[in-house]
């Protein structure tokens, strides 16, 4: 097989492959509490309510990206949620990173996947962002949990690409050790890794992100067994009704990455549940400065 059919073949597995875990799911598991998308982000929003933030791969206007660093500025903040990406190792161990390769933001090159763990925490993450942040590391996804559990702060873990069950039990044993379960969401472009965590730990709740809007979301996001979805704010445009659509499923609306007063503005206008952001610092202030009665 080619890499191409491949490619065009994995979707259509994952599809089927999700649908079927969540078929076992219930059948295995019928008393699983169900998570809703008002457990996690409150009441689901109406036009010119203010939305949560997701300061995005931590907050990355002031430190570099999925660094500890950035994401401690991000728990420490008014933030409601912190974002990063999970990937792994040739070694099998959880680190924060979103690009597959390594050399737009480390002193490294080539595939992630290809390194160890003490071959990337070698790795500088910090130089290419500035001099003040030179020698800082790839976190693991344990070393961010520990900073994450003493804080009220929830997070958003993006599974890149595909996670089986068993690659995903290594995380979800990290959470549970840390005792953040009930403050995680699970969020993922790949079908595959969703239909993993469904039916490794049904009681995380999770997100499908989409490049493109399905023709019926409300029973895409049901069939997936999400609580939600993230998509781009122009996906919106063709589809005016969506928000009201979702919501009144009790299904949640995030948008990404938005960094500007007027996707902000639009995106409040719309009612979105949440957004993620480069910007959370200077979110917050344009919040702040925009409430009612300032």
């Amino acid at each position: 097989m080619t890499s191409r059919t491949r490619q065009g073949v994995f979707p259509l597995c994952a599809s089927f492959c999700a649908a079927v875990a969540i078929i076992v799911l219930l059948i295995v598991n019928p008393g699983a509490t169900p998570v809703y998308a008002t457990d996690m982000f409150g009441e689901l929003r109406e036009p010119g309510e203010p939305f949560f933030m997701a300061g995005h791969r931590g907050d990355r206007s002031v430190a570099p990206e999925n660094t500890l660093t950035a994401l401690q500025h991000a728990i420490d903040s008014p933030l409601d949620f912190v974002e990063t990406d999970i990937s792994r190792s040739s070694d099998g161990v959880p680190v924060l990173f979103h690009d597959r390769t390594l050399k737009r933001t480390t002193d490294g090159v080539g595939p992630l996947a290809d390194k160890t763990l003490a071959e990337l925490q070698s790795l500088d993450a910090g130089s290419w962002y500035s001099a003040a942040f030179a020698g800082e590391r790839i976190p693991t996804l344990a070393e961010f949990l520990a900073i994450l559990a003493p804080s009220d702060k929830k997070a958003l873990l993006e599974l890149k690409g595909y996670w089986s069950i068993d690659e995903l039990a290594v995380v979800t044993t990290l959470i549970d050790d840390a005792g953040v379960s009930n403050r995680v969401i699970f969020m993922s472009f790949n079908l595959g890794s969703l239909s993993s965590a469904a039916a490794l730990a049904p009681a995380i709740p999770r997100l499908a992100i989409l490049r493109a809007l399905p023709d019926d979301p409300v029973t895409y996001a049901r069939s997936f067994g999400v609580i939600g979805v993230v998509t781009a704010s122009k996906l919106l445009a063709a589809r005016p009704t969506l928000i009201d659509d979702m919501h009144v499923a009790g299904l949640g609306v995030l948008l990404y990455t938005l960094n500007s007063e007027e996707t902000w503005e639009h995106a409040r206008s719309l009612g979105v549940d949440g957004i993620i952001t480069d910007r959370p610092s200077n979110l917050d202030a344009w919040l702040a400065s925009t409430a009612p009665g300032t």
